[in-house]
């Protein structure tokens, strides 16, 4: 008898032989890091604490709100933030439309002007708000928009990571990224960005990871995560607060009229 059958009729018996044959490409890991991060449950709620810390320690506070929905029949996505503190920038709002494979519709709504001001595409790597993380991290970036490529697998702390370098197909502010995706709740527990010198620009961490129950369902959630620009010793930290999923925020809180008209209701 061949080896070749001798392996097929081991592979038969064994289920775990065959799942060796049939691993998870990188785009899939990807993937499935991008819907634990960004789409646990069909809606969320959080209390979010921005701190803005120069290399000198100094910081700047911010406290906003933090609504998300996800559209049912598809992997499109809302996301509302208002911000609450402090007096400069209170009133502020973001409004997000996330749609899978092409651009995203993101408008802001600056109070000190009245004015509503629509995010163009080629901005979403700007900074979010005078923080290291960017308007593309806050509802994150379609997978599609990189090339995948599985380096290896490695420990992380106590975790066990698929580490994964990501490289833009068009023109980006990094050159490549690595991901570290944790095997078990699929979160992103580190991301390293490179710049066009292949030089490590901004480290994203995923501090504290918490497990959320939400009427019998349970949500693994990032709760700490901090970007720092290594370059430059700036870094922002932040913390989510009072978290709650499946909680049936309306479809018409995610609309422009809510960026000058805040939903009380969910920002309270």
């Amino acid at each position: 008898m061949s080896t070749r059958i001798v392996f097929a009729l081991i592979a038969g018996l064994c289920p775990a032989a065959m799942y060796a044959q049939d691993k998870l490409t990188a785009a899939e890991i990807i993937d499935r890091a991008q819907a634990a991060y960004y789409s646990p449950g069909s809606d969320m709620k959080a209390r979010v604490v921005m701190e803005l810390i120069n290399a000198d320690g100094k910081k700047r506070t911010r406290v906003l709100t933090m609504l998300r929905k996800s559209i049912p029949g598809g992997r499109e996505q809302r996301y509302f933030l208002y911000f609450h503190e402090p007096g400069d920038v209170r009133r502020t709002a973001f409004l997000v439309w996330k749609y899978p494979e092409k651009d995203d519709d993101r408008w802001i709504f600056i109070p000190a002007v009245n004015m509503t001001r629509r995010i163009a595409a080629r901005d979403s790597r700007s900074s979010f708000v005078g923080s290291d993380f960017s308007y593309e991290d806050v509802s994150g970036r379609d997978v599609g928009a990189d090339s995948h490529a599985l380096l290896r697998e490695e420990r992380l702390g106590d975790s066990s990571c698929y580490v994964v370098q990501s490289t833009p197909k068009a023109a980006a502010d990094f050159s490549r990224k690595l991901s570290w995706i944790d095997k078990t709740s699929w979160l992103p527990l580190k991301e390293e960005y490179y710049d066009a010198q292949n030089q490590l620009a901004r480290l994203f961490t995923a501090g504290k990871v918490e497990t959320i129950d939400a009427g019998g369902k349970t949500y693994p959630t990032v709760v700490k995560r901090t970007m720092k620009n290594v370059q430059s010793g700036h870094r922002t930290e932040v913390v989510f607060e009072s978290i709650t999923y499946d909680v049936g925020i309306a479809a018409d809180v995610f609309t422009e009229r809510s960026l000058q008209q805040a939903p009380e209701k969910w920002i309270r």
